[in-house]
């Protein structure tokens, strides 16, 4: 998909032409995959605003760079961050826009020392803004991603069942998500049972599901480099008043908060949507997250859903909508779905995480 990357890469030249820089050297390994393809633990990008843009990477990743962006000068080395400001400084590119905020003070330190003549300067997190509003090819490989996650959790929830613990059946879960199509879990899996139900990103442990618990399940899929995320709470037996209560509280947010997620809308009103509808249940103390994330090559991405959070959605933005409550002590309540923003989009075409097994709106009892 070179001509994919190319478009990419024009944005961001637009973005050069229109500030203060020569060129950019992308050494994020995300945001080099985004703009090239490559997928690598060592390469960089240098992207002028007039010329060819130059990719580095060592000779472990060189014949797939040659084969995935035969549209780019390839440069290999395994110092790639100062191979190119090399090449910056010999096109007479002085102007040196880096990621601030993905580079360290000794690889700045590195870098400048070992090439004189440049006057670097912050990009800013320019290419994660771009990376926000997804092409249909970025979505398609993120609903296949939901798809196996959702295939996945259908497959494993009739095995839930009373003696199985969080660790195994974190283990079936992500098993079942490789056999059907992953390239890997997106994230390790979160299974949270009873009391353990109270920690949002509790890690698996021995603790056998006894009758009764809630168990929140929080997984996803990895496919074509891009992440799916979703959250289920189901009840083994006959769920008790207040957990019929608290999940029912917890999907009215949701819905809240799906029908807020419209372009143009600020993310912090997004959150206010679905955080209004538990803190008027007297439950706004025991919701401390933001309320959803962007989604993509990585499992957190921008845009933020939360309080204070700046910033708004925009069409074609992928988005997961998560409130969750949480009683210490004794349990807690998350449901969380993938969408897509779009303008004029029916909502059932924006939703990518679906389940057979269990809808959102309602607790699976098993």
């Amino acid at each position: 998909m070179p001509e994919i990357h190319a478009a990419r890469r024009e944005r961001l030249r637009s973005v050069l032409a229109a500030g203060d820089a020569d060129a950019a050297l992308i050494t994020s390994l995300v945001n080099v995959r985004y703009l090239t393809g490559l997928a690598s633990s060592n390469a960089a990008l240098l992207v002028p605003a007039d010329g060819h843009p130059v990719l580095a990477t060592d000779s472990r990743y060189a014949l797939a760079a040659e084969r995935d962006c035969a549209d780019l000068e390839l440069l290999t080395s395994r110092e790639v961050e100062s191979a190119l400001a090399d090449q910056a400084r010999r096109r007479g590119l002085p102007r040196l826009a880096f990621e601030a905020h993905e580079m360290t003070v000794e690889r700045y330190d590195a870098l400048t020392s070992a090439v004189g003549e440049l006057q670097p300067r912050p990009l800013g997190r320019v290419v994660e803004e771009l990376r926000m509003v997804k092409d249909p090819t970025e979505i398609a490989l993120l609903a296949r991603a939901c798809e196996i996650t959702g295939a996945a959790f259908d497959e494993v929830a009739p095995r839930i069942g009373a003696g199985m613990t969080e660790r195994e059946l974190a283990v079936l879960i992500e098993r079942a998500m490789i056999d059907a199509g992953a390239e890997k879990p997106a994230f390790d899996t979160i299974v949270a049972s009873g009391p353990n139900g109270a920690i949002p990103h509790h890690t698996p442990t021995g603790r056998a599901f006894a009758p009764g618990d809630m168990i929140t399940i929080d997984c996803g899929a990895r496919y074509g480099g891009y992440h799916a995320d979703m959250t289920r709470t189901v009840v083994l037996g006959p769920p008790a008043g207040w957990q019929l209560d608290l999940y029912a509280l917890a999907a009215a947010a949701q819905q809240a908060g799906i029908g807020a997620a419209r372009p143009d809308a600020a993310v912090a009103e997004v959150d206010a949507a679905a955080r209004d509808v538990i803190a008027q249940a007297g439950h706004g103390g025991h919701f401390s997250h933001g309320l959803g994330h962007g989604v993509g090559l990585e499992i957190h991405e921008a845009p933020m859903l939360g309080r204070g959070r700046p910033g708004r959605l925009a069409d074609r933005v992928p988005i997961t909508v998560e409130p969750g409550i949480y009683l210490p002590g004794r349990g807690g309540v998350r449901i969380e779905d993938t969408l897509v923003v779009r303008s004029g989009a029916a909502a059932a075409r924006d939703l990518l995480t679906t389940t057979t097994t269990v809808t959102p709106r309602e607790l699976l009892v098993l």
